[in-house]
C-alpha cells in the first residue's frame, strides 16, 4: 500500500472585503467564516482610509462604498461581534490612519477579553507607495514613516504575533510597475522603514532582529504567472541578502520574506468577464507553486470586479478556488519543484540585477523618501503605464476578449440583472446619524482630555500608540483623531508624475493631433481640458494615462491631482476657462459627485462645457449619468487612447457649434 505524503499546512484563505456598514460587513465575514475562509481581509471605505468622519464634505457620496466605514470604538464592535479576536487572524488594509485602526481594533479585543499578546494579524500601514499609486495618504513623508516606526515599536514590544507593516508592491504593479520595478521600489521602501525604526532608537539594538522578522510584505502577480513566480523567488533572495549583509540580521527565520497576495486586478476586463475566473486562478499560481517562495496569506479578486462590487456569491466563488487548489490537489505535497531549474535560476537572477541596478539609482537619489518627493517613482509608474496601455491598443500585448478573441456569445452571468452589488444609498445617511448618536452619548470631556494628550504625544515625538488607545477607548472618532495629527504635521500633495512622464506614441494619435489642431483653429485657442479626481478616490492611474494622451494629442491639460471636491473642480474649471470637464471616479461615487459637478458648473454659468466621466460605471449609472447631462461615459473597456482623444476633440467641437 503507498503511504500518503505529508502534506504542508494550507496559507491563509481570505476574501479581501467590507461594504455599507459596520453589521453588514460582519454578517458578510462570518458568512465567509463558515463557508471555510481561515482569515479576515477587511476593506474600509475611503473616509476611513483617508481620516474623514462619514459627514465631512470630501466623504459625500464615498461612505461605504469601496469597504466598511469605522468611525470610531461602536463601530469596531460591530464590525467584529461574534469573532473571537484573540483567536482570528485579520488583515487590515489601512495605511495612513493605520495607527488608529490599530488602536481600535485592540480596544475592542480587550473589550471581549483578549490578550493583546496573543493578537495575530496584520495592518498594512506602508504610506511611501501611498504616495505612488494609491492616494490615500495624509501626511508628509517624514512624518508618514514616523508613524509607521510607532506602529512597529509598540507593536514588537506589546504584540509579538502581530506584523506591523506589509510593504506593498501590490498597488505598485496596478499603476504599472514592472516586475524590476516593483522589487526595487518595494525593497527600497523597506530599507527606508528599516532605517528609521532603528534611527528612532525606541527599541533596544538587540531587538532590531525581531523587528526584521516582524515585517512582511504584500504583492501582485499578474497573468505572467511564470515570470511572477521567479519575482517571489528573486524578493526572497534579495530580502535575505538585504538583512544580512546591510542590517546584519543572524537567525536565518528573522531574514525570510514572509507576504500574502492579492492578484492582479489591474487585468481583470469587462469585456467577456467570464474569463477572469481563469486569469484569477492562473495568477494564484505564481505565489503557490514555488515552496521556497509560497504566500503565507492568499486573496483572490472575484470575476466581475471589472463591473463593480462582488456580491456574496462572487467571493464565495474565488473561495472555492483556493479551496480546491489547497485541498484537492496535490501540490502541497512536494518539496521546491523549480529548485535547481537552469531556465528559473537564470529569469531570477536577471530581476535580481535589475532590481539592484533600480535599487542603486534610488540611493544615489537620497533614498525612496527623496525619489518620492522629487517625482521620479512616480514618473518612472506613469510611463511605465503608458507604455502597458500602448502595448494593448497596438496588439502587441494580447488580451482575449480585448483586442483578440473578440466574437461571443452574450455572457448570462455579467447580463444577469443583479450580477454585481449594489450599495444602498441609505447606508451614508444611516452611517451620519449613527455617528452623531455616538457623539452625543460618550463622555466629552473625556474624548477631549484624550485628543489632547494624543497631541501633546505627537507634539513632543513621542511613540503615539498607547494615546490613541486610550482616545479609541474614550469615545474619540476617525475625523477627529486625524485632524489632530493634521494640525501637528500638516497634509501633504504628492507629485502627479504628469508633468515629466515620456508619453508614448500611440497608433492612430497622428489623426488625433490634426482634428485637435482643427478644432482648436476654429475655437481660436488651443483646446483645453481638465481632468478632475473628485472625492476620496486616490486611484490615478487612468487620470494620468487621460491627461498624458491629452498632452500629446496636442491639447492643453489642467490635473491637479487627487482628492478634490466638486467645488474645488469647478473653481478650476472657470479659472482655467477650460473646454471640457473629465472626471476620473473609481470609487463607486460616480453618481452623487458627477451630479455635483453638473450642477456647480451650471450655478457658475457654464452649463455649456460638457462633462465627460471614467469610471467602474454599471450600465443602469451611465444611463442615468447621460439623461443628467454627462456628454460621455467611459469604462474600463475603453481602453483605446486615440479614440478617446479623438471622441473629446468631436465633443468640445460639437459643444463649441452650439453655443
Amino acid at each position: 500500500m503507498t503511504e500518503t505524503p505529508e502534506r504542508d499546512r494550507p496559507w491563509l484563505i481570505r476574501t479581501y472585503s467590507g461594504h455599507s456598514s459596520a453589521r453588514a460587513s460582519n454578517e458578510l465575514y462570518r458568512t465567509n467564516l463558515s463557508r471555510g475562509q481561515t482569515g479576515l481581509s477587511v476593506a474600509f471605505d475611503l473616509p476611513t482610509q483617508t481620516g474623514y468622519d462619514s459627514d465631512h464634505v470630501l466623504a459625500k457620496g464615498e461612505v461605504g462604498k469601496v469597504g466598511v466605514p469605522v468611525g470610531h470604538l461602536g463601530d469596531m464592535r460591530t464590525l467584529f461581534d461574534g469573532i473571537p479576536l484573540e483567536q482570528m487572524n485579520t488583515s487590515m488594509t489601512i495605511n495612513a490612519t493605520a495607527p488608529w485602526l490599530l488602536a481600535l481594533y485592540i480596544a475592542a479585543a480587550e473589550e471581549q477579553g483578549a490578550d493583546r499578546t496573543k493578537l495575530m494579524g496584520t495592518v498594512q500601514n506602508d504610506i511611501i507607495k501611498e504616495y505612488l499609486s494609491r492616494g490615500t495618504y495624509i501626511f508628509p513623508p517624514a512624518a508618514s514613516l514616523k508613524l509607521i516606526a510607532d506602529v512597529i515599536g509598540f507593536t514588537v514590544a506589546e504584540m509579538p504575533k502581530w506584523n506591523p507593516t506589509n510593504i506593498c508592491s501590490y498597488h505598485l504593479q496596478e499603476a504599472g510597475a514592472t516586475p524590476t520595478q516593483e522589487l526595487a521600489f518595494a525593497l527600497s521602501t523597506a530599507r527606508a522603514v528599516l532605517d528609521t525604526t532603528k534611527e528612532r532608537g525606541e527599541l533596544p539594538p538587540e531587538m532590531f532582529g525581531q523587528v526584521a522578522g516582524r515585517i512582511s510584505f504584500f504583492v501582485n502577480a499578474g497573468i505572467r504567472f511564470v515570470e511572477e513566480m521567479c519575482k517571489m523567488r528573486a524578493f526572497v533572495d534579495l530580502w535575505d541578502e538585504m538583512l544580512r549583509d546591510r542590517y546584519g540580521v543572524e537567525e536565518e527565520k528573522n531574514r525570510r520574506f514572509r507576504y500574502g497576495v492579492q492578484v492582479n486586478s489591474l487585468g481583470l476586463t469587462e469585456q467577456q468577464p467570464e474569463n477572469n475566473v481563469y486569469r484569477i486562478l492562473l495568477e494564484m499560481l505564481a505565489v503557490v507553486l514555488s515552496k521556497k517562495a509560497r504566500a503565507r496569506a492568499v486573496q483572490l479578486p472575484a470575476w466581475n470586479e471589472a463591473l463593480g462590487l462582488p456580491r456574496p456569491w462572487d467571493q464565495q466563488w474565488s473561495l472555492r478556488l483556493q479551496q480546491i487548489v489547497a485541498h484537492e490537489t496535490d501540490l502541497l505535497e512536494y518539496a521546491d519543484l523549480f529548485d535547481g531549474s537552469p531556465v528559473v535560476d537564470a529569469k531570477v537572477a536577471e530581476l535580481k540585477a535589475g532590481a539592484l541596478d533600480e535599487m542603486k539609482t534610488i540611493e544615489r537619489l537620497g533614498g525612496a523618501i527623496a525619489a518620492v518627493e522629487s517625482g521620479y517613482m512616480k514618473e518612472a509608474l506613469v510611463e511605465s503605464n503608458a507604455r502597458r496601455v500602448q502595448a494593448i491598443m497596438s496588439g502587441e500585448l494580447k488580451m482575449v476578449g480585448v483586442n483578440c478573441f473578440t466574437e461571443s456569445a452574450p455572457s448570462p452571468l455579467a447580463e444577469a440583472a443583479d450580477a454585481i452589488l449594489t450599495v444602498d444609498e441609505s447606508a451614508e445617511a444611516d452611517q451620519i446619524e449613527s455617528l452623531n448618536a455616538w457623539r452625543e452619548s460618550r463622555d466629552e470631556a473625556a474624548a477631549k482630555a484624550a485628543l489632547a494628550a494624543l497631541e501633546q504625544a505627537a507634539k513632543e515625538d513621542r511613540n503615539i500608540m498607547e494615546a490613541s488607545i486610550a482616545a479609541a477607548k474614550a469615545g474619540a472618532t476617525t475625523g477627529e483623531w486625524a485632524g489632530v495629527l493634521r494640525r501637528v504635521y500638516g497634509e501633504y500633495r504628492a507629485p502627479t508624475g504628469v508633468g515629466g512622464a515620456a508619453g508614448v506614441a500611440a497608433e492612430g494619435l497622428a489623426e488625433v493631433r490634426s482634428k485637435v489642431e482643427q478644432v482648436s483653429a476654429r475655437l481660436g485657442r488651443r483646446i483645453k481640458i481638465l481632468v478632475g479626481k473628485p472625492g476620496l478616490d486616490g486611484h490615478s492611474n487612468g487620470a494620468e494615462q487621460i491627461a498624458v494622451a491629452a498632452r500629446d494629442a496636442g491639447m492643453e491639460v489642467v490635473y491637479e491631482g487627487i482628492r478634490l471636491t466638486p467645488k474645488q473642480i469647478v473653481t478650476a474649471a472657470l479659472e482655467e476657462s477650460v473646454h471640457l470637464v473629465g472626471l476620473s471616479i473609481l470609487s463607486g461615487s460616480h453618481a452623487a459627485l458627477a451630479r455635483e459637478v453638473l450642477e456647480g458648473l451650471r450655478a457658475e454659468g457654464l452649463g455649456d462645457v460638457p462633462v465627460v466621466v471614467g469610471g467602474i460605471i454599471p450600465k443602469a449609472d451611465a444611463e442615468a449619468l447621460k439623461a443628467a447631462g454627462i456628454a460621455a461615459i467611459y469604462t474600463p473597456k475603453d481602453f483605446d487612447l486615440a479614440a478617446i482623444m479623438s471622441d473629446i476633440a468631436r465633443i468640445v467641437d460639437g459643444s463649441a457649434e452650439a453655443a
